[in-house]
């Protein structure tokens, strides 16, 4: 896949996201899009399986060598870690019990972020639906690098580091782009996670506390799963600002490489995304994909025209609130 980003700054517009529009014609053209709005069955299901294969290699890491413990969070627990924060990513979107037990969403997405370490359901949710509502907008959606980001991460060597960290960024970069005040419910998924990893130590020690941070701290960086990160909305081919993956990844991250679909419609749980697609093929099936997340990451490191600045930034006209 070629590109043409350019890397002094970002790729400023002044139009609406696309999106919206496409959702409104795709609905008129295709009714039966609405069907599948509707909850993932199997959902909680494949999270229960995921958390409890983590408590299990939990048991194991016990008596493992430092050495072999970080080899493992990184080959199965950063798999596994990775999975569950897209698992929360579905979730946030009230895909596994519907929109009308929402608090059942959310008490569920904090049992997913118990593998994870680190409270992180609760403000993700809260969070990504700027993302959604304001793609790219400057001081609005925190999925967007910092000028910052933009103007050091620009070598090679530096984009290297910059992806090793994502996750610090992704935890970090809200505070300072788009501060907002602390919810009753994050404070409280922070309490639960405080609680999970406090019994866990105190049955089996610290290494299981520390196996889990690290599968987080390694899936979530420089990991072949990671590449969904850069793939989703660094612009590789000038104009096109969203891309999808429908390789075989989809299959541990709940179909999050079906990410021009997802954007379309986000309350359409991951495993339907495919039938987006086949419902409406002429949509998707000539825009530009990526077929290979190592490759996104390695072409992200080494072309020139990629960076932290490959984004677009909107400028949104937000309403002021009445007094």
């Amino acid at each position: 896949m070629g590109n043409s980003a350019g890397r002094s700054d970002f790729e400023w517009v002044y139009t609406e996201q696309p999106h919206t529009q496409r959702r409104k014609e795709m609905l008129a053209k295709y009714p039966a899009l609405k069907a599948l709005m509707r909850p993932d069955p199997g959902l909680k299901w494949r999270v229960l399986a995921l958390v409890l294969l983590q408590l299990g290699a939990c048991y194991v890491v016990r008596g493992l060598a430092w050495r072999w413990l970080l080899f493992w969070a990184y080959v199965l627990g950063g798999c596994v870690n990775h999975s569950l924060t897209l698992a929360i990513h579905d979730i946030s979107h009230n895909t596994a019990f519907g929109s009308a037990r929402a608090a059942h969403n959310r008490w569920f997405a904090v049992f997913a972020n118990l593998p994870v370490g680190l409270p992180y359901a609760a403000s993700f949710k809260k969070y990504h639906v700027d993302h959604h509502r304001y793609l790219g907008g400057d001081g609005l959606d925190v999925d967007v690098p910092s000028r910052f980001e933009g103007w050091f991460f620009c070598t090679p060597a530096r984009k290297l580091l910059w992806l090793a960290l994502q996750p610090f960024f992704y935890a970090l970069r809200p505070l300072c782009v788009h501060p907002k005040a602390v919810t009753r419910m994050e404070v409280l998924n922070a309490l639960v996670q405080l609680a999970a990893n406090a019994t866990l130590c105190s049955f089996w020690g610290l290494k299981p506390l520390v196996y889990l941070l690290a599968s987080s701290l390694l899936g979530l960086g420089l990991h072949p799963i990671s590449g969904h990160f850069v793939a989703e909305h660094y612009m590789f081919l000038k104009g096109h600002e969203t891309y999808s993956y429908y390789g075989p990844l989809n299959w541990i991250t709940f179909n999050v490489g079906y990410h021009m679909e997802h954007h379309d419609f986000p309350s359409i749980p991951g495993c339907n995304l495919p039938l987006v697609r086949k419902i409406a093929p002429e949509y998707y099936d000539h825009l530009p994909q990526h077929y290979s997340w190592v490759k996104v990451l390695w072409d992200f490191v080494f072309e020139d025209s990629l960076g932290p600045y490959a984004r677009v930034k909107r400028v949104y006209q937000l309403a002021e609130a009445r007094p």
